[in-house]
């Protein structure tokens, strides 16, 4: 690998940490808790500030359940299949359905039977897009004013600026495909193809 392609690898670690600590809604703070790596380093290494070293990169990509190659983005070895690492945030079940660190991220959700209590879901907005896909079970959407569930087969897209909350409605989990896009991608779901498509 020639120097250029180092440092640019080298450079890219740092937006790629951020977006990381970002998609699973966790602050320096915690990162810091979690690795043992003090605040200030964290921040200078997501700022570029800090050359990212072996030693600091292994608890990284440990605390992020992602393969070190993945924190570096090594070129792809020609095998496009995703390893999915779960993990659990906010009492739910997460399971990456991309390896990506920028652009559309896509996750199976796996919310428990009671996961929002049975009243309103509390709703927040933020910058994105997303579309579901429900698997299994029942999702409680509260979407602005309306108040939808949706069951296995049904979908949803909507722009995340607007208040948007999740309840489990059901019985049991419910088990759906979240497709995010954090700069606001729009997803585009054709339902059946066009005339003329082979």
């Amino acid at each position: 690998m020639a120097d250029d392609d180092i440092e640019n690898v080298l450079t890219g670690v740092g937006p790629r940490l951020r977006t990381l600590r970002q998609a699973r809604g966790a602050t320096l703070s915690q990162m810091s808790e979690t690795t043992g790596i003090s605040l200030s380093t964290l921040s200078r290494l997501e700022s570029g500030q800090r050359r990212p070293t072996l030693e600091l990169l292994l608890p990284l990509a440990k605390a992020y359940h992602v393969p070190l190659d993945e924190l570096v983005g090594a070129p792809a070895t020609g095998d496009p299949r995703v390893h999915p690492r779960p993990f659990t945030r906010y009492g739910q079940t997460f399971v990456p359905l991309t390896r990506s660190l920028g652009g559309l991220h896509a996750y199976k959700q796996i919310m428990p039977a009671g996961y929002g209590g049975g009243g309103r879901p509390e709703q927040q907005t933020h910058e994105g897009y997303e579309w579901l896909y429900v698997l299994s079970g029942r999702l409680r959407l509260a979407l602005g004013e309306h108040d939808l569930v949706l069951g296995a087969g049904e979908a949803a897209e909507f722009d995340t600026r607007t208040p948007h909350g999740f309840a489990n409605a059901g019985e049991r989990p419910v088990e759906f495909i979240s497709i995010f896009g954090p700069q606001g991608e729009r997803m585009h779901v054709r339902a059946r193809p066009s005339k003329g498509a082979g």
